[in-house]
C-alpha cells in the first residue's frame, strides 16, 4: 500500500465522518428551531392515521433518520403515548422522510454542467458563514442557525472528500466486479444494503455512500443500486429492534411493525424489479447516477406506504403473532408510580424537542396525581374517614417517588441539545416538580391535624367553621386546578385566574383567622379544635402560595 493510498484512506474516513457529524449537526439545529412546533405534531399524532403518516416524514426529515423515528416510536408506544395503530402511519410516514437526506446528496453531485449553482462550490462559505454565526452572534436563534449552515457545508464537504479518495479505484475490477454481482443476485445485493445500514446505524448514511460511489463514475449499476437500497431500508429496522430488547410487548410489536413494513416492501419491490430487469437486461446492467438512486429511493418509499396503507391494521395484528402476550403484560393494575417509571423511556431522549414536551406531560401527570390527593384530604376534613386519610399517606409516598424520577428524567433531558426557551421551560419544570411536591406535603399536613386529633377525640367543627372551610378549599382547590392547566396549555389566561386565586385565599385566610381567634375568645369552639382550624387553612394558603409560583414559571416562559 502506497503512502497515496493510504492518503486517500484517510480522506474517505474523514469525508465520512464530516458528512455524519454535518447530518447531525443540521438536524440538531434544526430540532431546537422547531422548539413547540414538536408540540403541534405530537398533537396531531392523536387525530387520524394519514396525518401521523405525514408526521412520521417531517419528522424524520428533521432528524434524518428513519431508525432514530421508530426507536423514539417505540419509546412513545412504551410510555403510553401513542398507540400501535398511531405508531404504524408513524413509522410508515418515516421512511418517506428518509428520503429528504438522498435529494440533499444529490444536490451535491450536479457536475460541471450546474457547478454555478452546486452547493459543493458554496459548501466552504457555508462552513465559514455558519462559523461565523456560532462565534459572534449574541441572539440563541442566529446561533442555530449558525449550526444549520455549518452542517449543510460540511455534509456537502464530507461528500467531495469521500468522492474525489474514491475516485481513482472506483475502475479497478474488484468494484466492477462487485457491484455486478450485487446487481445479478438480489440476495447478496439487499444482505449488503442491510448489514451496511446495520453497521453504520442509518440507512441515509449508507444510500449517501452509494450515491457517492454512483457519482465516480458509473460504477453502480441499476440493479446493484435498487437492491442495495431496498437492503438498506431494511438494515434501518436493526437500531429499534435493537432498542426494543428488554422492553414490554407494545414496544416489541412496534419495532417488529417497522421491520414487517420494510421487509414486505423490499419482497414486493425486489420481485418486480428482479423480473423487469430479466426483461431488460441491459437497463439492469447500466450505470446509475446519484439523482437516479434518490427518484428510485423516493419511489419505492412513497408506493410501498400507498400499497400498504389500507392494511395498516392486518400489520398491527401481524406484530402480535411474531411477539406473543404474557400475563405480565397487563398495566391495568400499574399504581402511579409505575405508570410514571414507564413514561419516563430513555428512547424519547433521541429527540429532544419530544423529550421536553414529555416531560411537562410528566409534570402536569404529577400534579394531577396530587389534587386527586388534595381532594381527599379535604372530604377527610368535611366527612371523616380513616380510609381516605390512609389513602393520602399512601399517594403522597408515590409523588415523593414521582418528584424523585422526574427530576432525574429532568436532569437528562438538560444535557441534551436545547434551545434557549427549552432549556428556561426544562428549569422552570425543576422549580414546579418542587412545588408539586411541596403541595403534597401540605395535603399530608392536613390528613395528619385531622388524623392525630381524631385519635384524642372527635373534632366538631362549628357549622360555621365548616362553610368557612369548604369556601376556602374551593378557592384553594381551584386555584391549583388552574395552575396545572396553565402548565398543560401553557395558558396565560388560566394563569391570570391563578393570581387571582391567590388574592382571594389570602384575604379569606385572614379573615378566617380574625373570626375564628373571636370565637375562640368567646368560647364557642373548643381550644383543641380552633387550633387545629388554624393550622388547616394555614396550609391551604401555603398550598394556593405553591399554585401561584407554578402560574408564574408558565408566565415567565412567554
Amino acid at each position: 500500500m502506497s503512502i497515496n493510498d493510504i492518503e486517500n484512506l484517510f480522506l474517505f474516513i474523514g469525508g465520512l465522518g464530516m458528512f455524519l457529524f454535518g447530518m447531525h449537526s443540521m438536524s440538531d439545529g434544526i430540532q431546537k428551531s422547531t422548539g413547540s412546533k414538536m408540540r403541534e405534531l405530537l398533537g396531531i399524532l392523536t387525530n387520524n392515521r394519514f396525518m401521523a403518516v405525514i408526521v412520521g416524514a417531517l419528522i424524520t426529515a428533521i432528524i434524518q433518520s428513519s431508525g432514530a423515528t421508530t426507536v423514539m416510536v417505540v419509546g412513545f408506544v412504551n410510555a403510553g403515548i401513542m398507540t400501535l395503530g398511531q405508531a404504524i402511519g408513524v413509522i410508515m410516514g418515516a421512511n418517506i422522510g428518509t428520503c429528504i437526506t438522498s435529494w440533499i446528496v444529490s444536490l451535491g453531485q450536479l457536475g460541471d454542467t450546474f457547478k454555478a449553482v452546486s452547493p459543493s462550490l458554496y459548501a466552504p462559505l457555508l462552513v465559514g458563514v455558519g462559523a461565523f454565526f456560532i462565534m459572534f452572534a449574541k441572539k440563541a436563534k442566529k446561533k442555530t442557525a449558525g449550526e444549520i449552515i455549518i452542517g449543510l457545508g460540511l455534509l456537502f464537504i464530507g461528500l467531495d472528500f469521500m468522492k474525489n479518495s474514491a475516485a481513482d479505484y472506483t475502475e479497478l475490477p474488484i468494484f466492477t466486479n462487485a457491484f455486478a454481482l450485487f446487481g445479478s443476485n438480489p440476495f447478496l445485493g439487499i444482505a449488503i444494503g442491510a448489514l451496511v445500514t446495520g453497521i453504520m446505524q442509518s440507512s441515509s448514511a449508507s444510500v449517501g455512500i452509494l450515491q457517492t460511489l454512483a457519482a465516480t463514475g458509473g460504477v453502480v449499476t441499476t440493479a446493484s443500486a435498487v437492491y442495495i437500497s431496498l437492503g438498506s431500508n431494511i438494515g434501518s429496522c436493526f437500531t429499534a429492534l435493537l432498542s426494543s430488547l428488554g422492553a414490554p410487548r407494545n414496544a416489541k410489536r412496534a419495532a417488529v411493525m417497522h421491520l414487517s413494513f420494510n421487509v414486505i416492501g423490499a419482497v414486493i419491490f425486489g420481485i418486480a424489479m428482479y423480473f423487469l430487469f430479466r426483461l431488460r437486461p441491459t437497463f439492469a446492467d447500466g450505470s446509475i447516477g446519484s439523482v437516479g438512486i434518490s427518484i428510485f429511493h423516493t419511489i419505492f418509499n412513497i408506493i410501498c406506504t400507498i400499497l400498504i396503507f389500507p392494511f395498516a391494521d392486518k400489520l398491527v395484528s401481524l406484530s402480535g403473532v411474531f411477539v406473543k402476550s404474557h400475563d405480565d403484560d397487563s398495566v391495568s393494575s400499574e399504581d402511579e408510580e409505575v405508570v410514571t417509571l414507564r413514561h419516563l423511556d430513555d428512547r424519547i431522549l433521541e429527540t429532544p424537542s419530544f423529550a421536553v414536551e414529555n416531560a411537562i406531560l410528566e409534570v402536569v401527570h404529577m400534579g394531577r396525581t396530587t389534587h386527586e390527593n388534595l381532594q381527599r384530604a379535604f372530604n377527610a376534613v368535611l366527612n371523616y374517614d380513616q380510609q381516605a386519610v390512609d389513602k393520602v399517606y399512601e399517594t403522597e409516598k408515590t409523588i415523593n417517588s414521582m418528584e424523585k424520577m422526574i427530576t432525574e428524567y429532568l436532569v437528562k433531558i438538560s444535557n441534551l441539545s436545547l434551545n434557549e426557551d427549552q432549556h428556561n421551560i426544562i428549569n422552570d419544570l425543576f422549580y414546579s416538580v418542587s412545588d408539586i411536591e411541596r403541595v403534597g406535603d401540605h395535603t399530608e399536613n392536613i390528613a395528619e391535624l385531622i388524623d392525630r386529633n381524631r385519635a384524642g377525640g372527635e373534632i366538631v367543627f362549628s357549622d360555621d367553621a365548616r362553610e368557612e372551610l369548604k369556601e376556602i378549599m374551593d378557592l384553594v382547590d381551584n386555584s391549583f386546578s388552574y395552575a396545572m392547566s396553565a402548565r398543560e396549555k401553557e395558558s396565560i389566561d388560566d394563569a391570570n385566574q391563578v393570581v387571582k386565586y391567590e388574592d382571594m385565599v389570602d384575604n379569606m385566610e385572614e379573615e378566617l383567622r380574625e373570626t375564628h381567634i373571636e370565637r375562640l375568645s368567646k368560647q364557642l369552639c373548643k381550644p383543641t379544635n380552633g387550633v387545629v382550624f388554624l393550622d388547616i387553612i394555614s396550609n391551604l394558603e401555603r398550598i394556593s402560595d405553591h399554585a401561584y409560583n407554578l402560574a408564574g414559571y408558565v408566565m415567565s416562559e412567554q
